[in-house]
């Protein structure tokens, strides 16, 4: 994928599709350190195990719409290919967790991408059910956008219509900004 944002927004709607009511995405960018850290969890379903030791396999999938999965696989190769690694852990009725590294200035590593668009999309589509906590760290400074927080403000108006999903992608966007030192992506 040309941006890693790509592979978290697909991370994110297979635990959306495993019935998961919150997801925790951090992401770690320590330039002085070399790493960029992606971590995805879940409480959903899980993955059993005897598919678990071959989920990154391209080949094996849970749909039933299609006998491939290249999700899981080529995150796992876009962090292998920058000199980084990845890893996924996952216990049924309590969730699964996905952790990819990549070396920060590796020539082959894609851009981390327009995370506010992936958040802000994703909550519009999926918000009412789905709790989305966002951490970003970057060079000593962090955000946090957690949606939990959003809906206990707004009493009767949808975490997804389209003045609050607005109003969330500008949050974003300005805190991003704000971390990342001028730009959001």
């Amino acid at each position: 994928m040309r941006e890693i944002s790509l592979h978290i927004l697909d991370i994110i709607e297979n635990s959306r599709r495993a019935e998961a009511d919150l997801i925790k995405l951090s992401i770690e960018e320590k330039i002085d350190k070399n790493l960029l850290k992606i971590k995805i969890e879940d409480n959903g379903s899980g993955i059993e195990p005897d598919k678990l030791k071959d989920i990154t396999d391209p080949f094996i999938t849970s749909r039933t719409t299609r006998e491939v999965g290249l999700g899981l696989s080529l995150f796992k190769s876009a962090a292998e290919t920058c000199a980084g690694n990845f890893k996924i852990n996952s216990e049924i009725d309590k969730g699964t967790k996905v952790e990819a590294e990549f070396q920060y200035d590796h020539i082959d590593r894609a851009p981390l991408g327009d995370m506010t668009s992936t958040i802000s999309n994703f909550i519009a589509t999926n918000g009412e059910n789905v709790d989305l906590v966002y951490k970003h760290f970057c060079q000593g400074k962090s955000f946090k956008f957690d949606s939990r927080e959003i809906k206990a403000e707004l009493e009767d108006v949808s975490i997804q219509s389209r003045q609050i999903t607005v109003w969330i992608r500008e949050y974003i966007e300005e805190n991003l900004k704000e971390i990342r030192g001028g730009e959001a992506f």
